[in-house]
């Protein structure tokens, strides 16, 4: 932590927030929840101690809940609601429908000041399985560097490690992210295709059968077991609860498993 900034440790990457007007009070008893839905963010800073809240901030484009504009509608981690301006009408009560604004609220759904807030996050890991992350992000690949895909999403431009079992990605291509507790998904397709071209599944092994040809593993969908006979080699040496990546081809069928980076 210094003032303005605050580096987040998460179960999938760092995470920065900094702003110019906030942050300056954090404390190493604070939590961090983060929350993204389209163009609307939410950021709770809650004391580890009972989780109380000690700050709220919200982020989304700008809507007037009354033609008096004394009050505003934003998203928040609960579901959208309508905000009283207070004593800040006048100051946002001049800004246009749809224009970016940030606010610090309370707990009783009443704007506090408004914010200056930004944030940055890198996927560079997979969660460990007992983690509370969930993580959908759609974009487009604009770099490549190193061992990190660069990923245009609505968040912005989100690094993505080859920790998380990609290989081979291109410039262009349409790349699609989910976390979900333990576990990562990232298909890789070319610009309008209705499949993904790849797809790669980092997970928990477990084994459909006695004889270890078929594993049965997550996936965006729901739980799928795949065959693996021309793996079995390779499994054999991996103990059933070992993270193994899945890459598969634009059919469905497995093209090569491997244990991440």
């Amino acid at each position: 932590m210094r003032p303005g900034i605050v580096f987040v440790k998460t179960p999938i990457g760092l995470m920065t927030l900094s702003s110019k007007t906030g942050l300056r009070d954090l404390r190493g008893s604070h939590e961090i929840y983060f929350f993204a839905n389209g163009p609307d963010v939410g950021v709770d800073i809650r004391r580890r101690a009972d989780g109380s809240l000690a700050h709220r901030y919200l982020m989304g484009p700008l809507r007037f809940a009354s033609p008096e504009k004394k009050e505003i509608k934003l998203w928040t981690p609960e579901g959208e609601k309508s905000l009283a301006l207070a004593g800040l009408t006048e100051q946002i009560g001049t800004m246009p429908e749809q224009a970016p604004v940030t606010v610090e609220v309370d707990e009783a759904g009443s704007v506090l000041s408004t914010q200056d807030l930004q944030y940055d996050l890198q996927v560079s890991a997979v969660p460990h399985e007992s983690t509370d992350t969930y993580i959908y992000l759609k974009g487009t690949v604009t770099k490549l560097k190193s061992n990190f895909i660069f990923c245009r999403t609505p968040l912005g431009i989100v690094p993505v490690s080859s920790k998380t079992g990609v290989r081979n990605a291109k410039v262009g291509q349409e790349m699609t992210l989910w976390a979900d507790g333990g576990n990562v998904a990232v298909d890789l397709a070319s610009p309008g295709a209705a499949t993904p071209s790849r797809r790669f599944i980092t997970s928990r092994l477990a084994f459909a059968d006695g004889g270890k040809t078929a594993v049965s593993i997550w996936t965006p969908e729901g739980r799928r077991t795949f065959s693996a006979d021309h793996a079995k080699a390779a499994l054999s040496r991996t103990r059933e609860g070992a993270l193994i990546t899945l890459e598969l081809n634009e059919n469905g069928s497995i093209v090569e498993i491997r244990t991440p980076n």
